[in-house]
């Protein structure tokens, strides 16, 4: 978790220098970016709800 957190508090202080500098950010479009939001999102929810089920059912 600690390295999710320190990757997106250095992408906010990379993209807050690119403002600064007024520099367009060589980032895809963020439609593609929440596409691959949905990607990762549908490749983990079997596992969540397999989790899930085992759980509530002991």
């Amino acid at each position: 978790m600690k390295a999710y957190l320190v990757s997106l508090a250095v992408g906010v202080v990379v993209g807050l220098l690119y403002n600064v500098v007024d520099v367009k950010s060589p980032a895809p479009p963020t439609i593609a970016l929440v596409g691959l939001l949905g990607m990762l999102a549908g490749e983990n929810a079997i596992p969540f709800i397999r989790h899930c089920i085992a759980y509530f059912a002991s």
